[in-house]
């Protein structure tokens, strides 16, 4: 059986004890992974500095030259996973394998993943807000009119990071942290270590010192340690996971997106023109991503935007993940579909909420077909934004849509990774952008899943790692007065 080994900071580690991955429809063991201990996490950490230390001597602009070097490697190259060759394609076989991801959707995330690679020089700008990188070279770069010195502190001597098992392309996070000097120790999602390994070995193949890849399968212990150790780090998980670290500045959190598409009262009436991109917002990537819209917020026309919507997923069918048709996800674990199924189900007890995809569909919302277990996408038509089901968020194609008038959106909405506005009101615009609750602002036709290579996903991982420090120098010669 193949076996995936730890990198403890490049090198191959066989660990004593290990875990089985299982295929999401036949539970035979794809592979067998080294999981290490919070204790070896710990020790590890104290070595990040030396691994610092081999990054810093590589320029940034070899950095980046070394990032799209690995782009080509990542979608083209065969690489090394423990002691066998990896092609593209063995890639996305594995990966679907033990994630339920169909593979056409693998795909698109592998070629979402090499654009990170491939525009990180793009990317950073947007992260700096175009510095120029080369202040991380020499400490302090001379730039404005005055020549005014600038100077950065690292935060950290590596990023930590704590990563799902949803969707691969949340690994396309990560990699600017290697372009800005800083090594990562990463415990990946337990049924995807297919990813963030194959980025990794991309970059050492690409000339990326291999001193900077941390690759550490652990249990909840080691990945809380992974989080303790890193001065900087970014965790994923729902909201029982990230809570603990919500007042501790170290960790960058990554939960529950609750992305919204928002229609204005001046564009509601146009609202079948809209049924498709909000389709596409809720169902894109299998609806396993944060960006992903789970609610549509809109004055009016709450029951014809939710029937219409409705009508347009209900094509999405459960096919096998071999199909290039597929566009939903199967879950590996049927406890998980079951218990998303049940809650929406016990959600609809509550009065208030209607599902209308059951008005199109002839299955039950649960379907369990050829081994593998899926929930059908779902979109429920609710009365107020208070009703249990109109704050969920599932990994799948699910979506509230709530009835609620402008004037009293932006004070209801809450946390809200990604809001698309469809409006034209520059009085509604100009609270949109001021509000708090919302991340990402999108206006006009923009799906919520549509990112741009110079703007910042969630958070800003340079500003995270980095702080800007007053910075003067004097020749020792030189008279004081």
């Amino acid at each position: 059986m193949l076996h995936i080994p730890a990198l403890r900071f490049g090198k191959a580690y066989e660990s004593l004890d290990s875990v089985e991955i299982l295929h999401h429809r036949t539970r035979a063991p794809v592979a067998r992974v080294s999981r290490v201990s919070a204790g070896l996490i710990a020790r590890d950490a104290r070595r990040a500095g030396a691994a610092r230390r081999k990054l810093e001597a590589v320029s940034c602009e070899r950095l980046l030259e070394i990032c799209g070097k690995a782009a080509e490697f990542f979608v083209e190259g065969e690489l090394s996973i423990g002691d066998e060759a990896q092609t593209p394609q063995r890639y996305v076989e594995q990966l679907s394998a033990t994630t339920g991801m169909p593979r056409a959707l693998c795909r698109r995330n592998m070629e979402k993943i090499a654009g990170v690679l491939s525009k990180m020089r793009a990317g950073l700008a947007g992260l700096t807000r175009g510095l120029d990188m080369t202040v991380l070279d020499s400490a302090a770069v001379q730039e404005g009119p005055d020549a005014a010195v600038v100077a950065y502190r690292a935060e950290s001597d590596c990023l930590g990071a704590v990563m799902p098992s949803n969707s691969p392309g949340v690994h396309g996070l990560w990699p600017p942290a290697i372009a800005l000097k800083m090594p990562v120790m990463l415990k990946p999602g337990r049924e995807e270590p297919w990813t963030p390994y194959r980025i990794m070995q991309a970059l050492i193949a690409a000339g990326c010192p291999r001193e900077a890849c941390g690759f550490y399968p652990t249990d909840h212990g080691g990945a809380a340690e992974i989080l303790r150790v890193t001065g900087r780090s970014m965790l994923f998980g729902d909201a029982s996971t990230t809570r603990p670290y919500e007042r501790d500045p170290r960790v960058q959190l990554h939960g529950p997106g609750w992305s919204k598409v928002i229609i204005g009262a001046d564009a509601v009436d146009d609202w079948p023109n809209y049924v498709e991109l909000i389709a596409s917002s809720i169902a894109e990537n299998g609806g396993r991503s944060c960006l992903n819209a789970s609610a549509v917020w809109t004055p009016r026309h709450g029951r014809e935007i939710a029937d219409a919507v409705a009508a347009e997923l209900a094509k999405i069918e459960a096919l096998p993940a071999e199909d290039e048709n597929a566009r939903l996800c199967a879950f590996g674990n049927p406890k998980v579909a079951e218990y998303f199924a049940g809650t929406i189900a016990n959600g609809l007890k509550t009065p208030g909420a209607e599902d209308y995809t059951a008005h199109h569909r002839s299955s039950e919302r649960l379907v369990q077909k050829d081994g593998c277990a899926y929930v059908l996408p779902t979109i429920i038509y609710c009365e107020s934004h208070e009703h249990p089901l109109a704050g969920r968020e599932f990994l799948l194609p699910y979506a509230a849509v709530v009835e609620c008038p402008q004037d009293e959106m932006l004070a209801n909405i809450g946390s809200t990774l990604v809001a698309t506005a469809l409006t034209s009101d520059t009085s509604f615009i100009s609270e949109l952008r001021a509000s708090p609750d919302i991340d990402r602002l999108n206006i006009g036709p923009i799906p919520t899943w549509r990112i741009r290579w110079d703007q910042p996903h969630e958070g800003n991982l340079f500003e995270h790692l980095y702080t800007r420090r007053a910075f003067q120098q004097e020749a020792l010669s030189a008279a004081w007065t």
